[in-house]
């Protein structure tokens, strides 16, 4: 009977319809015998099997990933990393006043809330900052633009952009050109690529808004707050301190503002201490994020007030110079840097590190997360002393040269490259010319500070 079948089979005969798996996989065929199923619904067939294979497979990774997932999570949300000893994370569930204690998961509303900081930024810049800078006389247009030249443009895109002496001297003999017409020349290109003060007028005009607005904040909320006037007070009956929705909205806000600076840094006009600032922003990210879930925010409120309250006279120092207003710019730098070097080199280590090393330390005792958070405490100190040092040392030339003008920080080259510029388009550049002229509203060469 067997060897019939086979025949029938290979012949195209019929079977009977019981003998015939159907397409569930175990059901039969009802009714009469069928021949073999199209090519087409074959194929469909196979994938449909393995698709099932696969998914079965994937329930099972999955049941055997639930583990090591497991594992990784409890290890992430440690309590014996996050919390002192004998507090767990049910301790805080309880009720309490206002936002209850923090948690974890709060730190997910800030993203959106980065996204509507930036949002609000480009409004703030296109309606309310450019109107300003306009007003005050600040052109909204780019940079003068070099003559074309294939020869000279050929240098600068291939070879340098600041030739010596021997390379000046062979393109002057090559076009005919005299040595401080080619200086002139690379001044100009090199200016093409540098950002226009407007654009750095609102950029600043913003961030002075924000870090002034913030400030206001801060200090009328810390004004009534216990710790403000006995810093001790951070550490009391700590972790089971209540969240109040006003220091909820100081801290999220602070944090949603640093991410979104975070990602506009790749978009707005780059520094040369783009590195440091990238380590700051991920450094304050950090400290707010972590100090946030282990309800630290106490003595993050000091700290946050306390950065805040030199970085909008920066601001506005910055504004003043783009504005042309060297007097004004030249009085809020000295006071900037006044309040700097008394916040982050006297306050901080000797009230803040004091606190949060040691006085911590003897009220509730150190523990893991305890040493991360005093780690990047230290690591921002560190970038404290490497600003204060270019503060320094400006206001040193500025002692030696009387003025102050723009930024080491800057990635616009110094000011007596522009004052030049404006000395080749009104003057003849001959090779008899002066390399320095370099008074324009009263700035000076050499001296870089406005730039951040």
């Amino acid at each position: 009977m067997g060897g019939e079948e086979a025949r029938l089979r290979r012949g195209g005969g019929r079977i009977r319809g019981g003998d015939q798996k159907g397409p569930e996989g175990g059901g039969r065929w009802s009714g009469p015998a069928l021949g073999p199923p199209p090519r087409g619904f074959r194929w469909l067939w196979r994938q449909l099997t393995l698709v099932a294979a696969v998914a079965r497979g994937g329930r099972k990774m999955a049941t055997a990933a639930q583990g090591p997932l497991s594992l990784l999570w409890g290890w992430l949300w440690s309590e014996r990393f996050w919390l002192p000893q004998n507090v767990s994370w049910a301790d805080l569930e309880g009720p309490a006043d206002g936002y209850g204690y923090p948690r974890g998961r709060h730190i997910l509303s800030v993203f959106p809330l980065a996204a509507g900081i930036f949002f609000v930024r480009l409004l703030f810049e296109r309606f309310i900052a450019k109107p300003c800078a306009l007003h005050i006389g600040i052109e909204d247009s780019g940079p003068y633009q070099a003559q074309p030249n294939a020869i000279l443009e050929k240098v600068f895109v291939s070879i340098t952009k600041y030739p010596d002496k021997k390379r000046l001297e062979g393109l002057s003999k090559q076009l005919d050109w005299n040595v401080r017409k080619i200086q002139c020349w690379f001044r100009h290109r090199r200016n093409q690529d540098k950002p226009p003060t407007l654009t750095k007028f609102c950029e600043s005009m913003w961030r002075f808004t924000f870090y002034l607005c913030i400030f206001c904040y801060g200090i009328r909320f810390l004004w009534s707050s216990p710790w403000f006037w006995d810093i001790r007070q951070c550490w009391h009956n700590y972790p089971f301190q209540p969240l109040s929705s006003g220091l909820y909205y100081y801290y999220i806000m602070e944090l949603a503002f640093y991410w979104s600076l975070m990602f506009s840094q790749f978009t707005d006009i780059k520094r040369k201490d783009f590195l440091i600032m990238f380590v700051h922003h991920l450094v304050t990210i950090g400290l707010i994020s972590f100090s946030y879930i282990n309800n630290m925010v106490r003595a993050g409120t000091l700290i946050m007030c306390l950065h805040d309250v030199s970085d909008f006279l920066l601001e506005a120092a910055k504004l003043a110079n783009y504005a042309k207003y060297q007097r004004l710019c030249d009085t809020l730098f000295v006071i900037f840097s006044a309040v700097f070097m008394v916040t982050r080199l006297g306050i901080y280590p000797f009230w803040i590190l004091n606190t949060t090393l040691f006085e911590s330390w003897e009220i509730i005792g150190p523990y893991a997360s305890w040493w991360l958070l005093n780690g990047l405490l230290l690591t921002l100190q560190v970038l404290h002393v490497i600003w204060s040092y270019l503060i320094a040392r400006i206001a040193l030339k500025a002692l030696i040269r009387g003025k102050v003008s723009k930024d080491d920080r800057s990635d616009v080259e110094s000011s007596s490259e522009e004052e030049d510029v404006t000395t080749c388009t009104k003057s003849p550049c001959d090779s008899s010319s002066s390399n320095g002229a370099n008074r324009v509203n009263g700035h000076m060469g050499g001296s870089y500070w406005a730039e951040e």
